[in-house]
């Protein structure tokens, strides 16, 4: 599995200083794609951690049903309808759009709450083979990859995978694999479709297949709907502004624990939420600054 270490303070990667004259365009154009009838929370969610986590500009791409609703939630990001199906969810008609939207994008996330189609298949295909640059791979995404294990060889630019356990048994076709077992077929497929893997749970493992590191932040607590979505934001911001996939993935990581275990001590581990952690992200983040600030 390559060298394994752990994720600790003192060598995890850091944001660099912001400068005084620096502007929203300097920290990241990042695009989020989700969301579908009923799911608009998902997408939501991964936009305002996004946002939390220091994205200059995000953007949030939705089915036109749901955009007000998906609007309502924040008025820091924007928002653009796309075209959907009777269901409500994202049709192939949304493909051209989505290329406009992609060229004028630093970092790309997809998944949060986006439903599952044959169309929804072949758009997240299409952006796995096509669109250069970095994307984030989560949830609903993750489901259409897995239907297509023939094209995962073919990613157009860097990619990130965010799979929990069940995910993972989807994605490599077996059921019956352990939690140690998936880690070692994480690196194995992170290393044979030059990709980054973030395996989901306690003690997440993010691997490229050369270096795995474990994650020691985090909690029970955060075993709630949207937690994984709160994940995609605050990665793909990570990479927005300027961090390389794994380092984003790695650093993203620990900063989700610790706003899950800020959130854990505030308010317990039962009655946690997932906008719990996009509302102690600011906390976290001011406490890797003040660990930054102590080694310098």
């Amino acid at each position: 599995m390559g060298d394994s270490t752990t994720n600790t303070h003192s060598d995890l990667p850091m944001l660099p200083p912001r400068s005084a004259d620096s502007h929203k365009g300097d920290y990241g154009k990042v695009l989020l794609i989700g969301g579908s009838r009923g799911m608009s929370g998902a997408i939501a969610l991964a936009g305002m951690a996004c946002l939390r986590s220091g994205a200059g500009l995000v953007t949030l791409a939705v089915p036109d049903v749901c955009l007000d609703v998906v609007a309502s939630f924040e008025p820091s990001y924007m928002t653009v309808p796309l075209p959907c199906d009777e269901r409500g969810r994202l049709s192939v008609a949304a493909q051209e759009q989505l290329a406009e939207l992609a060229d004028a994008a630093t970092c790309i996330a997809c998944g949060p709450g986006l439903g599952r189609s044959p169309r929804i298949t072949d758009l997240v295909a299409w952006m796995y083979e096509v669109l250069p640059q970095p994307i984030v791979f989560d949830a609903d995404a993750l489901y259409a990859l897995s239907a297509r294990h023939d094209r995962l060889d073919d990613a157009a630019g860097p990619r990130i995978l965010t799979p929990h356990l069940g995910e993972f048994k989807r994605l490599v076709a077996d059921d019956e694999i352990d939690r140690e077992k998936a880690e070692q077929y994480a690196a194995q497929l992170a290393i044979r479709r030059r990709v980054i893997i973030l395996l989901k749970g306690h003690r997440t493992v993010i691997t490229d297949g050369q270096r795995s590191v474990h994650n020691r932040t985090g909690n029970p607590g955060m075993a709630t709907g949207g937690s994984g979505d709160v994940l995609t934001g605050i990665i793909s911001a990570l990479i927005g502004q300027g961090l390389a996939p794994f380092e984003a993935a790695r650093l993203g990581a620990h900063v989700h624990g610790l706003a899950g275990d800020l959130a854990a001590a505030k308010l317990g581990a039962i009655s946690m939420i997932a906008s719990d952690l996009v509302a102690q992200l600011p906390a976290a983040f001011l406490s890797l600054e003040r660990q930054q600030d102590e080694k310098a």
